[in-house]
This record gives structure tokens, C-alpha cells and sequence, in this order.
């Protein structure tokens, strides 16, 4: 049976650079964004396991609507995968730009 879950996507040229800063400002969408990067389309709950669903959600729905991620229904599944080409049409180097930025700051932690 087809699900009836449709989700709707800003189009490539709708996609806006505050919005798109905006939801790429938050750690944790960060977070998101960056294993999406690596790992292509997986299931929304792989995103954060131990997020309460209204939480995932949430953060989910933010990244679809500034055109960050593309989700799609699949069976009682919601799948995930970054927007990569449109945000590189977009807005060149962007992403790469953020994520590699956000690799470097992530091991800043200062050894005791």
C-alpha cells in the first residue's frame, strides 16, 4: 500500500542562504547534516535514536523546510538524505565549507 505521507520541499531556487545558515546553526541539526554527509539516506530515527520523536521531528522538519535534506515516506519509514546538489548549485562550497569546519572544531577538546 502507498503511504499517504507526502512532505513538501522548498524547490532548489527557493532555497534561501538564512534559512539555510539558520538551520545549520543548531549543534545537534549539525550533527544530523554531518552523518547524512556520510553516510547518504538513512531512516530519520538513525539521526538520533535517543531524541524523543517530537524533538527529531522537530529538527527534521526544520532541515526539510530551508532545503538542507530531502525526506521521503517509505512504509511506516521516514528517510532522510541531504540536499547536496541542490545546495552546491546553490550556494558553491557551502556545505563542504560547514562540515569541514565543523570536523576541525570537533576534536577541540583539551586534554588534562
Amino acid at each position: 500500500m502507498a503511504s499517504s505521507r507526502v512532505y513538501e520541499h522548498p524547490e532548489a531556487d527557493e532555497i534561501a542562504i538564512p534559512r539555510v545558515l539558520f538551520a545549520l546553526s543548531e549543534p545537534l541539526r549539525l550533527s544530523m547534516v554531518r552523518m547524512l554527509a556520510e553516510r547518504g539516506e538513512v531512516d530519520s530515527i538513525e539521526l538520533g535514536p535517543d531524541l524523543p520523536r517530537s524533538t527529531l521531528t522537530h529538527h527534521t522538519s526544520l532541515l526539510r523546510e530551508s532545503g538542507v535534506v530531502f525526506v521521503r515516506a517509505e512504509g511506516r519509514k521516514c528517510m532522510i538524505q541531504l540536499r547536496r546538489d541542490d545546495l552546491e548549485a546553490r550556494f558553491p562550497g557551502l556545505i563542504n565549507t560547514v562540515l569541514n569546519g565543523y570536523q576541525e572544531a570537533a576534536p577541540a577538546k583539551e586534554d588534562a
